[in-house]
Order: C-alpha cells, then sequence, then structure tokens
C-alpha cells in the first residue's frame, strides 16, 4: 500500500495507475471522493481512464478509507494543502483534477490557494461548490436546522443514518435504473470506514464554506457535469451557478440522473471525461 506524509504528518493511502502503454499525450488524472468515501468509489471509472493511457492518481481523504484519522484538519485550506501534498508527492505533470461532490471543493480551493500550478483542466461532477447548506446571511432558518439535524442523525445512529442518505444519493427509488443492494451496502461500508470527527467535520466544512471566491480564479478549460435529479446537490443550486461563474466551463446536464453518477451513469459519466481529458 502506498502512503504520502503530509506537513502535520496526517498519513495519505493513494493509489497510483498507469498502463504499460500511455498514451503520447498522457495526462494525470487525480480523482478526489465525495463525502464519505474513499478513492474506491472512483475504480470503475480510474480503471477505464488508466486503460485508454493515462495516469490516474486517487487517494482516501484524511479521516477516511485508509488514510489516518487526525482529529482535526477537516476544512478546505488544508483539505487543499493534502492535495497539493498529494501532487508534490507524486510528481505529477499534465494535471486533470475531477472532483466529485465534496471533492469539487476541493479543486475549487485547490486551484485558488495555488494560482500557477501545473493543472491543465479541472471537472466538477456533482460537486457542492459554490452550494452552502449554511450562510450567515440565511434568515429562514431552514438550512441550520437541515444542518443540524443531520449532524444529531449521524452522533445518534451514524449506520442507520447512511442508509438513509445513500437511498437518495443513488435515486432509489425515483429512477428507473437504480443501483443493487449490493452496491449500496459497499457503499455504505466505505463510509463507515471513516472515524466520526471526519465525518463530521467534512459535513460542517461542505455546509458551511462559500466558495463564490475561489470559482472566479477557475481560469482553465472546465467540464461540470451533474444530474438534474439531484437530490444531494441540486443543479439549480450548483452545477448551472458553477457553470456560469467559471469563465471557460462547459456544462453536461444528465437528465433525470441523481448524485451517485459513477456508479448510476458510470459509462456516461467515463465517455464524458475521457473525451474532456483527451480533447
Amino acid at each position: 500500500m502506498q502512503y504520502l506524509s503530509t506537513s502535520d504528518q496526517t498519513k495519505l493511502y493513494y493509489k497510483d495507475w498507469q498502463s504499460a502503454h500511455p498514451d503520447p499525450a498522457q495526462r494525470t488524472v487525480v480523482l478526489l471522493a465525495g463525502w464519505p468515501l474513499s478513492a474506491d468509489s472512483w475504480d470503475d471509472v480510474a480503471l477505464a481512464i488508466a486503460n485508454a493511457g493515462h495516469r490516474v492518481i486517487a487517494y482516501d481523504r484524511r479521516g477516511f478509507g485508509r488514510s489516518s484519522q487526525p482529529f482535526n484538519g477537516y476544512d478546505y485550506d488544508t483539505l487543499a494543502d493534502d492535495l497539493d501534498a498529494v501532487l508534490t508527492h507524486t510528481e505529477a505533470r499534465n494535471v486533470v483534477l475531477v472532483g466529485f461532490s465534496m471533492g469539487g471543493g476541493e479543486v475549487a480551493r485547490y486551484l485558488s490557494r495555488y494560482p500557477g500550478s501545473l493543472v491543465l483542466k479541472a471537472a466538477f461532477v456533482a460537486s457542492v461548490a459554490p452550494f452552502k447548506i449554511v450562510v450567515e446571511a440565511d434568515t429562514t432558518g431552514t438550512a441550520a436546522t437541515a444542518y443540524e439535524k443531520t449532524k444529531q442523525a449521524i452522533l445518534t445512529d451514524r449506520a442507520a443514518f447512511f442508509e438513509g442518505f445513500f437511498d437518495k444519493f443513488f435515486g432509489a427509488p425515483d429512477i428507473s435504473h437504480p443501483v443493487s443492494d449490493a452496491q449500496l451496502a459497499w457503499t455504505r461500508s466505505i463510509a463507515l470506514q471513516g472515524c466520526l470527527p471526519a465525518t463530521l467535520g467534512c459535513l460542517h466544512a461542505f455546509s458551511h464554506t462559500n466558495f463564490d471566491a475561489d470559482l472566479t480564479t477557475v481560469k482553465i478549460p472546465t467540464l461540470v457535469i451533474h444530474g438534474s435529479d439531484d437530490k444531494i446537490v441540486p443543479i439549480s443550486d450548483d452545477g448551472r451557478k458553477k457553470a456560469q461563474a467559471i469563465p471557460f466551463a462547459k456544462l453536461i446536464e444528465y437528465p433525470g440522473a441523481p448524485h451517485g453518477l459513477f456508479a448510476t451513469h458510470k459509462a456516461q459519466l467515463t465517455q464524458d471525461l475521457l473525451s474532456f481529458i483527451q480533447s
């Protein structure tokens, strides 16, 4: 197993896959997982990208999967610094960043925190940025109430919370071809590998972070992919606003699609990402 150490000595587990026959125009595609998952959630897509001749790096966010589980460090500045540590350690070049859900926030924060990096392109898949569940200007109380209910549900019975969460995550029972029960069970098991401070800390981070300023700094070709029936991160609050905020962004909407596109729309997502990577 491959690990690297961050500046605060947190150990991050990562995968680094390359075909024996790389594409002459090989890209390094870095895949960032959503909350509360690990790099394993990207495996099917990662395999296809590697088989197409590109280098693929995916890592477990601190607190999740096989990475260290520190008590602190679940803010987006620290998570962006972790991403930089991954790129530095692996000597990544010609980089394409792909952030799913919470991972999109890391992509946005990294690009604003590390201007002039070696990143050629960025893709946001069902991404949180610029989504904000809780903002200080909110006077209705509904957003804050939703956040507190989620937090309390996790503290009360995390396993039970994830059972209902992933049903909505993958669109069951509303979409015509939901994922299998086995896929649901596997995804829940990944989520439960994360420690409680990480689960709650990251929930707070993506619920309270405003990415509007970060998105204005993105000056590279950008792909935004979002399902029109995403109940976790609604497209009206995120995908469409992101495409408008980024100067060189292309938006692809998946009609009727839920949040967990890496499983529900695996073939379509893989093809769209490969077309973007290789264009």
